[in-house]
């Protein structure tokens, strides 16, 4: 069954945004190489490779659904911080507004009597869950780390053990 126009818009505009998400992760690292924090700047790397995948695999399902993909232009992200903390603070309010743009999808395939977008769509609402749940924790750590900034550097050497993996069943 071919995927609705207002589906296949709607599921175009969200790989852009993935795809700005990937972006802003980068830059995000990149800011953190600057100050010499390679575990921020590694956990930065994982997550925007997460974020390509999830345009990958939105990108996947309009092809599978026989629609057409639009790629559009990418915005540039933000190249400066005032520190890690506010890089952090950046990163959970970007995963919520992701959150509600899933929801906002969900919504639709719901109005459009999709179930196969619907059921789709609920791997990235839990997804969700886990990305402002992370983001947040990072941001809760560096508020805890005082504020003469020396508990960074221990939650710098936690952050270089993250590895990125690819969802299940996804393959490239």
């Amino acid at each position: 069954m071919a995927l609705k126009q207002s589906l296949e818009k709607a599921i175009n505009e969200q790989i852009n945004a993935e795809l700005y998400s990937a972006y802003l992760y980068m830059s995000m690292a990149a800011y953190f190489h600057t100050l010499n924090l390679k575990g921020f700047a590694n956990w930065m790397d994982v997550q925007a490779r997460e974020e390509f995948i999830h345009a990958k695999m939105f990108y996947n399902y309009i092809v599978d659904r026989a629609g057409v993909v639009q790629l559009k232009m990418i915005d540039a992200p933000p190249v400066k911080w005032d520190s890690p903390q506010h890089v952090f603070e950046d990163a959970y309010k970007h995963e919520q507004f992701v959150t509600d743009r899933i929801n906002k999808l969900a919504d639709l395939a719901m109005s459009e009597k999709d179930h196969a977008t619907l059921a789709m769509l609920q791997w990235f609402i839990t997804e969700q869950v886990e990305e402002e749940a992370n983001s947040s924790g990072v941001l809760e750590q560096i508020k805890l780390s005082g504020k003469d900034g020396s508990g960074i550097f221990l939650i710098d050497k936690e952050l270089a053990a993250r590895v990125f993996t690819l969802p299940a069943g996804f393959v490239l």
